[in-house]
């Protein structure tokens, strides 16, 4: 058992502390989360585990201490709830009464692969796999830094209780996610799910960095053998994980990246897979990264420990964490230098968008800030009508400041820079969702690798009607009347009603930037009815 001991546990605020087992090894944290019976091992070595109820985010219980100076800052509304101090530090006395008189797992790591941006980030949970969670998927400070390592933030997980007064708290539920600022804490009650402390700590670099004139993101990147460097925008399901593992090109991270004067690095030392339906022939690298050391969420598996990918019997958000080590071909310091091409990725529900356009710098602004994807809305039979999901800059929920601040970046580095830009649809084709088909991963694959070799550049393009966007005629073996999404759908005048349905949804979302400024009314550059 380690018998390292955390510097300053005496200012953690924790009585009657037990057993204190800091930043375990993968057989440690293993042998606890079996021992305890958090776990089962599955036939791949692979721990499993489940999140309880919460399978998923809470967003809806996220709130930010309302005080100076981050109150000056933060874009208050739906996404960044305000709580007033005397609450959260109600809360943070609850939090605290939890998590004393236990033994306690504390893993301090970092945020930020670049010594210029990363922030020393230190969690305290009573749950081991939840320890195992955040050593996957933060950077791994090695024995000599966790010597003289001094956390800048602290995150709290009191995981095992509720906020019994949140009503007249005026809250949403029993469940808590608080961030104070200045203080730089976070706290967690009534949620088990890993996902909170990852997407938390994300939401705090999209506060720290871009007052720092540098830009955070919601994307994966990869690097190619000649050092060019590629992001993939996308909301959740649009294939971020999936297109940036790539056997030819090294991972520099699958979701939370940041852009400053030397380049791009990577917040995390590890991925966040969905896993629903995951295939060995059409994700191996995925499938081969599920070994021991990783961590497998909400699945089902039999008495042997065999896991059936295809049963979302407990979720659809199946998910597996890992290593970033665990993808071969990753970018060992993950880091590299400036983009030279972005993709943004959507699922287009209604059949609607290209498999790939090219954009304009300013329908590259108006799509950045639109953020669009689209989910089926539901299972039952005969409820085949898609929703449409705007989020902006393809992270909206984790965006402390307003779209626009991070919009403003990312023109200044796409002109800086001279970055192509790209729309890729992931989504259906042929038809709207249970009537055409899902854009397969090898055609996907294949407007990826146009993209990155280039190749793309050498198509004659068309302008469609009403996106306005511009389409390659034809684009290797693709088959040419997949690429203009009207000629791949067998009645044409339903398609121009769902493109025109489509298209009035655009242009209602981007009302919001209404008042924001000549600076971003890129409202032309959208779809136009």
């Amino acid at each position: 058992m380690s018998t390292k001991t955390p510097n300053g546990l005496d200012k953690l605020g924790l009585k009657d502390i037990g057993d204190v087992y800091y930043n375990l090894s993968y057989d440690e944290l293993q042998a606890h989360e079996v021992n305890s019976g958090e776990c089962k091992i599955s036939t791949s070595g692979t721990a499993m585990c489940d999140t309880g109820i919460f399978t998923g985010r809470s967003p809806k219980d996220k709130y930010f201490v309302d005080q100076a100076p981050s109150n000056e800052h933060i874009a208050w509304g739906d996404v960044n709830a305000k709580i007033d101090k005397k609450i959260y530090d109600e809360l943070l006395d609850l939090t605290l009464t939890q998590l004393s008189g236990k033994n306690i797992y504390v893993t301090d790591v970092y945020a930020g692969a670049s010594s210029a941006s990363k922030r020393s980030v230190r969690f305290i949970s009573e749950v081991a796999w939840q320890a195992h969670f955040v050593k996957n998927m933060f950077i791994r400070p090695t024995e000599s830094e966790l010597e003289k390592f001094e956390p800048e933030f602290t995150v709290y997980n009191a995981c095992k209780t509720v906020n019994e007064k949140y009503k007249e708290h005026g809250m949403n539920s029993d469940v808590y996610v608080l961030f104070n600022v200045e203080d730089n804490v976070s706290i967690i009650g009534g949620t088990w799910y890993g996902g909170e402390m990852k997407k938390g700590i994300f939401s705090m670099m999209n506060y720290w960095l871009p007052l720092e004139g540098k830009l955070s993101m919601h994307c994966s990147a990869n690097v190619g053998a000649d050092e060019d460097v590629c992001l993939f925008f996308g909301l959740s399901g649009t294939g971020k994980t999936t297109l940036s593992t790539d056997p030819h090109r090294a991972l520099i991270g699958d979701d939370e990246h940041g852009w400053d004067e030397h380049g791009v690095f990577n917040f995390e030392g590890g991925c966040y897979a969905k896993v629903i339906n995951l295939d060995k022939k059409s994700e191996p690298e995925i499938y081969g990264a599920i070994v021991k050391d990783a961590l497998l969420e909400n699945v089902v598996a039999d008495g042997n420990g065999l896991v059936d990918y295809t049963d979302g019997s407990k979720t659809e958000n199946t998910r597996v964490s890992y290593p970033i080590e665990h993808i071969e071909n990753h970018k060992k310091d993950l880091q590299a230098g400036h983009p030279n091409n972005i993709i943004f990725l959507t699922a287009d529900a209604f059949g609607v968008l290209p498999p790939v356009s090219k954009l304009s710098k300013e329908q590259a602004m108006y799509y950045f800030l639109s953020g669009y994807t689209a989910k089926v809305a539901g299972t039952e039979r005969g409820i085949t009508e898609p929703v449409a999901t705007f989020s902006a800059c393809f992270g909206e929920a984790f965006l402390p400041l307003h779209p626009t601040a991070y919009a403003k970046l990312l023109g200044e580095k796409i002109d800086k820079h001279a970055v192509n830009v790209y729309l890729v649809n992931t989504g259906w084709t042929g038809g709207a969702y249970g009537v055409g088909k899902r854009m397969s991963i090898k055609d996907t694959r294949a407007c990826i690798n146009a993209i990155l070799d280039g190749s793309i550049n050498k198509s004659e393009f068309d302008v469609t009607k009403t996106f306005h966007l511009n389409v390659p005629k034809t684009l290797g073996d693709i088959d040419p009347n997949l690429l203009n999404p009207r000629n791949a759908w067998p009645n044409k005048e339903d398609f121009d009603v769902q493109r025109d349905k489509l298209a009035e949804m655009f242009i209602k979302n981007f009302h919001r930037y209404d008042d924001n400024g000549g600076e971003f009314d890129y409202s032309s550059a959208g779809p136009q009815l």
